[in-house]
């Protein structure tokens, strides 16, 4: 195995910290959040407590100002157990990043520390039944009237939409400007005419809570514009490259586990008088997985570098979107095969992973927009 260079003495302890927390406070739950569809609000408590929420943000709004390693330690030890319920690296890495970037003083005093102790729960408002991964296409509105913008429009397959209390909402403040008319507004849950639907009953990723959000004359107060008017594409565009890293770093994770309960379980399974590892056709497969997600992994970690770095490039980032999840998919359904029968049953991990796999191809763009991205670079 080869072995990773990117974390110091420091990260290593903090790994050691959320194992045991995801060991403790998550995986025990993990089956009940699948049942009810969604995760108690509780752990969301819990994990800003102990400082696994927004912790890339300074410490003058609640974070522990530290790099994305440890972010990306986060997400690893979540995905290493399967538990795809928790909503937190959207909450911490993609929400909290736009108000740290673009938002005012006011909104990040006001937000930001909430966010981090887990007392709110954040969320990102891009989708549209009939847009997919066509954000200029976005039919949502908000008008500026007066000190507030009146904001109308309904947005789907939002992660932590059920939960929420706070969203970033994608709207068009110029409906006749096209990208340019795009803006992004800090809207709170609480405001009068903001209503949310139905969780979303999903073949995967069933602990997570993923709903609709509608708007109907919702009055938005002007200061809570994130950053310039119309510059909404563009944060968006500078924001996506690490929305499609945390993509890429939980698919190679997942990968990685789901590797790993497959060679247990093959060494455990007898068939013929020896365990099925023995057999030629079984170890193959499992060294053709081992090799290609070692090779995954190598190049995900080069990709953090650039990220920490400051050099991470769209294009890269949408071939690191793209490869991994790909990957990830390919080897569940192999280490599916391999477990026979049992890889059907729902207790066994390796079948709800196979499902929470599928749409890592879709969300973040769909790799067939990270094809086209990809392409225009050639």
């Amino acid at each position: 195995m080869i072995a990773r260079t990117l974390f110091s003495e420091d990260h290593d302890m903090f790994r050691d910290a959320v194992r045991r927390f995801m060991a403790t406070e998550v995986a025990p739950h993990t089956e009940r959040w699948e049942s009810q569809g969604y995760v108690d609000r509780e752990l969301w408590r819990k994990a800003g407590a102990a400082g696994y929420l927004c912790p890339t943000m300074p410490e003058q709004y609640g974070g522990a100002g530290v790099d994305e390693l440890f972010s990306v330690i986060l997400m690893e030890e979540q995905f290493r157990i399967g538990a795809t319920g928790p909503g937190f690296g959207l909450h911490s890495e993609i929400v909290a990043p736009y108000l740290l970037h673009h938002g005012s003083e006011h909104l990040k005093r006001t937000y930001l520390p909430k966010l981090a102790s887990g007392e709110m729960i954040g969320a990102i408002a891009m989708t549209e039944p009939g847009t997919g991964s066509d954000l200029q296409g976005v039919k949502t509105t908000a008008i500026l009237d007066g000190d507030h913008y009146v904001l109308n429009g309904s947005k789907t397959f939002i992660t932590n939409g059920w939960h929420c209390d706070v969203v970033i909402v994608v709207a068009k403040t110029d409906p006749n400007a096209g990208a340019k008319g795009i803006s992004l507004l800090v809207v709170d849950t609480s405001m009068p005419g903001f209503n949310k639907g139905k969780r979303l009953h999903k073949m995967g990723m069933s602990a997570q809570d993923t709903s609709e959000l509608f708007f109907d004359n919702v009055r938005v107060p002007a200061q809570n514009l994130l950053g310039e008017e119309g510059r909404g594409f563009v944060y968006l565009m500078q924001e996506l490259p690490w929305e499609r890293m945390q993509i890429a770093v939980t698919a190679v994770a997942a990968a990685e586990a789901a590797l790993e309960w497959t060679v247990q379980y093959t060494r455990d399974r007898k068939a013929f008088g020896k365990s099925i590892i023995d057999f030629q056709t079984v170890a193959h497969k499992l060294a053709e997985m081992k090799t290609e997600i070692t090779v995954a992994r190598v190049f995900i970690d080069r990709c953090i570098e650039l990220k920490l770095a400051g050099k991470l490039d769209a294009v890269t980032a949408s071939m690191a979107k793209y490869m991994s999840s790909e990957l990830q998919f390919k080897v569940m359904d192999q280490c599916l095969q391999l477990f026979g029968g049992y890889g059907y049953m729902h207790e066994y991990p390796i079948a709800r992973a196979w499902a929470d796999a599928r749409v890592q191809r879709i969300y973040g763009g769909t790799n067939e927009i990270m094809k086209e991205l990809i392409s225009r670079d050639l």
